[in-house]
């Protein structure tokens, strides 16, 4: 299979991986002497790309700042020299054709591979300066992400910082995001992930509530209590619990009073003694270390749920995001060990029975 090999690959070792499988790309090179010019051919994948990114050619060229026939008769001629169609086009959107969805793909290489050169060009690759997006968890990256980021700022200067906060998880090459903080098992990927702590999921109620009620003994005990539901992406409307004899997993099945979207809203209903409530344990730090909610079934261990830092496999990682990575990692570890005691104990059920997660790490 042939391979295009940077030719500093044999005596600089920080080049050594940068190889490009041309014959995977698929692309067609002889096209390209019919062009004008290299920036030619660039400055049209790029209009393609922001006219498939945007949903119209008006849209496209407006963020392009560019006339709406320029960009609308570059897109064609590409298609004209590629000899296919990339694009179809109706009054209310584009859509990729089959053969514009790997002509995409692999423009949007070319185009990250010349931004990376011209990177590393500009300096930006021996001197941290540039422009990172990051998403958090919103109540995570308030909490212990946010305060890492401000301290970074200030070593930092010449590195600015957007930060995204969603309890959604998005597609990092599509939002051009560079690194996330993520909550949960990752499904496979190619994203690369470190993993800097794990909450567990803890049962919890408001002492008011425990001394009308009864402190529940038992899982089952909760079939029979008022409870608050949080329908997060992390939690089950059904609730699980670990037996400390036996590592076996116990289900109990909740009939919510209340069933809510946010962890926020979850804490203040228990807090007003509504009923139980099961969250991660950092959704309730804070009420539990003032005395408003209480921790029950503490004992019945819940399976750790990991906290991971994750970026996209680069060939070349930048400067800046290898400085914010070397600085923020272990800060957070720090700041999130506070819950290792919690999760070290349901670690070690889940190694006992066989079921223990495998480290996301990778």
């Amino acid at each position: 299979m042939p391979v295009l090999v940077d030719e500093r690959a044999s005596t600089d070792p920080h080049h050594a991986a940068r190889r490009f499988d041309v014959e995977s790309t698929r692309i067609d090179f002889h096209f390209l002497k019919k062009w004008t010019s290299d920036v030619d051919r660039l400055e049209a994948m790029t209009m393609l790309l922001a006219a498939i990114e945007k949903g119209s050619f008006s849209a496209a060229a407006r963020e392009m700042n560019v006339p709406v026939p320029t960009l609308t008769r570059r897109v064609t001629d590409l298609e004209e020299q590629l000899g296919t169609r990339l694009l179809t086009r109706t009054t209310r959107k584009l859509a990729l054709t089959d053969a514009g969805v790997a002509y995409a793909a692999t423009a949007r290489q070319i185009l990250d591979l010349v931004a990376e050169q011209e990177r590393e060009a500009t300096g930006e690759f021996t001197v941290p300066r540039g422009a990172l997006t990051i998403a958090t968890p919103v109540l995570l990256g308030r909490l212990y992400v946010l305060p890492q980021i401000l301290d970074f700022l200030v070593e930092f200067p010449e590195i600015d910082v957007t930060l995204t906060q969603s309890n959604r998880n998005v597609d990092l090459v599509e939002a051009h995001i560079d690194v996330a903080v993520r909550i949960g098992r990752l499904p496979d990927s190619s994203l690369i992930a470190t993993r800097i702590g794990a909450f567990r999921p803890v049962v919890c109620a408001s002492p008011a509530l425990l001394a009308k009620r009864g402190v529940p003994h038992a899982p089952a005990d909760l079939a029979d209590m008022p409870c608050v539901v949080f329908n997060g992406p992390m939690l089950s409307p059904d609730w699980n619990f670990r037996c400390p004899d036996t590592g076996r997993l116990v289900t109990v099945p909740i009939s919510p009073r209340l069933q809510v979207s946010s962890p926020d809203a979850a804490v203040d209903a228990a807090i007003r003694g509504l009923g139980f409530t099961q969250l991660l344990h950092y959704h309730v730090a804070e009420a539990i270390d003032a005395g408003k909610l209480e921790i029950v079934l503490d004992s019945f261990e819940l399976d750790p749920v990991p906290i991971q830092m994750v970026h996209v496999s680069r060939n070349l990682m930048p400067l800046k995001l290898r400085r914010f990575l070397d600085f923020v990692t272990p800060r957070l570890r720090e700041s999130l060990s506070r819950f290792a005691r919690q999760t070290q104990a349901a670690q070690m059920h889940l190694t006992a029975s066989g079921s223990a997660p495998a480290d996301s790490t990778y």
